[in-house]
């Protein structure tokens, strides 16, 4: 089973997913939680990449795109061992972000083709305001204009796909039920005693 974890910089993605992964092994099951871009070599290249100057402009967001991709492929082997291990992914992002935060969308879709797809998308859906107090203002794109135009992306790919929608608003905890709430279904765990 592989379940992302979507939204904005500053959501709650990292919280909610060690949350996800303890109330899992809790109940019984394995999991492992992998991210997005990787602390593997391309990885590390994106992750300089997104505190340069100029990491939100066309030409700087089709190269993202397409090292993104590149890293995506290799983190593929890695879910796909921990599935024949019987364990849970748990990712923070996947190739959603990427047509969520890079264009054109066509071309993305095309460049990561042959990604998996996940088996659940939750998206941690917040205030852009509330978002951007809990960044660290490191990386060039953790600003409103450019987040507010990836909130709207998002949204559309959560019209436009199976998303869970999380209202990530509220406070960690009311975060984390809501989450275990759409989860546990899945995992045959009663939802009567999420409190």
């Amino acid at each position: 089973m592989y379940i992302v974890f979507e939204g904005i910089d500053g959501s709650g993605k990292s919280t909610q997913i060690n949350l996800l992964k303890n109330y899992l092994e809790k109940n019984g099951l394995k999991v492992e939680c992998v991210v997005e871009p990787t602390d593997k070599t391309v990885g590390k290249v994106i992750r300089e990449i997104l505190t340069h100057e100029d990491s939100t402009t066309s030409n700087v967001q089709k190269t993202l795109g397409l090292l993104f991709a590149a890293d995506r492929m290799q983190l593929m082997n890695t879910i796909e061992s921990y599935e024949k291990e019987g364990k849970i992914v748990l990712s923070d992002r996947s190739f959603y972000s990427s047509l969520a935060y890079q264009e054109p969308q066509d071309w993305i879709y095309e460049i990561n083709k042959f990604v998996k797809n996940p088996d659940m998308v939750l998206y941690l859906n917040i205030d852009l305001d509330k978002s951007l107090k809990r960044t660290t203002g490191i990386d060039e794109f953790e600003n409103k204009e450019f987040l507010t135009k990836v909130q709207c992306n998002y949204e559309n790919l959560c019209r436009n796909h199976n998303f869970k929608i999380i209202n990530a608003n509220n406070g960690v905890n009311l975060v984390s039920r809501d989450i275990q709430k759409a989860v546990a279904p899945l995992f045959d765990i009663c939802v009567n005693n999420i409190r």
